[in-house]
């Protein structure tokens, strides 16, 4: 959830074309941003991403006004309760996505059958890999890699797994390799299936370890990296009582929150998931629901859940936050070129924002006002789709 774009420096002298009022709320008239037929759209934005919970550079602002990492997860996270979580996660490895399971030889390399219980010690035998793949009956089999042929070591009774006695296994991905704590499955997303998933299952708080360096520099201040990983580890639990799938609980990508395994830990995120072992926060008894994104731009969100408030945040804006707020340049026709049902844009309408901070804050809708039709989105998809950093926003049309 951690991203970061540059801005377009603007280089040029602007002439601002018929803005009008900048200041809007839901109750008021829609905004109107006029747009000549050949011109530059100057987006000038406040925060990056959804600003829901806490903001990743606020937390590393209030770190560095003196505040704990429980004072910083007390504000961002109002109402929600001390408690703790330790067991294991399970995690789709998503760049591995070919339906083989395939290891790098290390000593204590094992294969286990899921569903028989049998556990095997890999041999010494020349192998340079060892893959799960899909077997006779669509059940997993255990192959390795010899001068450059695969060989059939073993036939399992079920789904299969490698482990290593606690030792990181080097996964062999379509993309690369990556280390990884805990055990690497191959797994059937449904009973009979012939496809196989790669699933990582580890203790909690290693998996944290292989999160936190991904979500947030480590050699941020220490409370900053200690309520990050407060947070990862309570999104993470609330994500285990509430399992994507049958085979894995969460995965790895910004769609829950970016893991890379051993291979992405740090000393000084492993120092801070240390020193918060096995503490979330929670809500009726139960983890709570901490999104988080890198920057609120001055103002969280309000998001699902009651403690997932809409407020001021006095610790985003400090001087080494550059997405607090940004500028950049589009031309016209790629807004055209994205709805291209429009036609010619001819203006940008603000109807709806959620009334908190400059503009009147974030966009909720607008309309493309253009030569053919109109266009109504919400400012999430305008966001996306044109590959913003947040949906708060204010518009400066400009002749070519």
């Amino acid at each position: 959830m951690h991203r970061r774009l540059a801005a377009t420096a603007l280089t040029v002298p602007l002439v601002l074309l018929g803005v009008l009022a900048s200041t809007v709320t839901p109750a008021q008239a829609a905004t109107v941003y006029p747009v000549p037929k050949s011109a530059w759209v100057d987006i000038t934005g406040h925060g990056y991403g959804h600003g829901h919970g806490m903001s990743q550079y606020g937390a590393q602002g209030a770190a560095k006004q003196g505040l704990t990492a429980q004072q910083i997860i007390d504000f961002y996270y109002p109402g929600t309760e001390p408690g703790s979580r330790t067991g294991y996660v399970s995690v789709l490895i998503t760049a591995d996505g070919d339906n083989n399971t395939v290891v790098l030889p290390r000593t204590g390399l094992q294969a286990r059958d899921l569903q028989s219980g049998g556990a095997w010690l890999l041999p010494a035998n020349g192998a340079t890999r060892w893959k799960l793949s899909v077997g006779p009956g669509a059940v997993s089999q255990v192959s390795y890699l010899r001068a450059g042929s695969w060989h059939r070591w073993k036939v399992l009774k079920g789904d299969g797994a490698f482990t290593a006695k606690g030792r990181p296994i080097t996964l062999v991905t379509p993309s690369g390799w990556v280390k990884y704590r805990g055990a690497l499955r191959s797994l059937r997303p449904s009973a009979g299936s012939r496809q196989r998933d790669t699933v990582n299952v580890l203790l909690l708080d290693n998996y944290l370890k292989g999160v936190v360096p991904r979500e947030m520099p480590a050699s941020w201040e220490p409370a900053a990296v200690q309520a990050q990983a407060i947070a990862a580890r309570t999104y993470a639990a609330y994500e285990m009582a509430h399992p994507l799938s049958s085979a894995y609980q969460i995965c790895d990508t910004t769609s829950c929150q970016v893991y890379g395994g051993w291979s992405s830990e740090h000393p000084d995120a492993n120092a801070a998931v240390n020193a918060t072992a096995g503490m979330i926060q929670t809500a009726g008894g139960a983890p709570a629901f901490t999104q988080f994104a890198a920057s609120s731009g001055g103002w969280t969100s309000a998001g699902s859940v009651d403690y997932l408030v809409a407020q001021a945040d006095p610790y985003d804006g400090w001087s080494g936050n550059p997405v607090h707020t940004w500028t950049v340049r589009l031309d016209a026709t790629r807004i055209e070129r994205t709805w291209p049902k429009i036609g010619n844009l001819k203006a940008i309408r603000v109807t709806s924002r959620d009334g908190h901070g400059q503009w009147g804050g974030r966009i909720r809708a607008l309309v493309l006002d253009g030569g053919k039709a109109d266009v109504t989105i919400t400012g999430d998809d305008f966001r996306s789709r044109l590959g913003l950093r947040s949906q708060w926003l204010s518009f400066a049309a400009l002749a070519k």
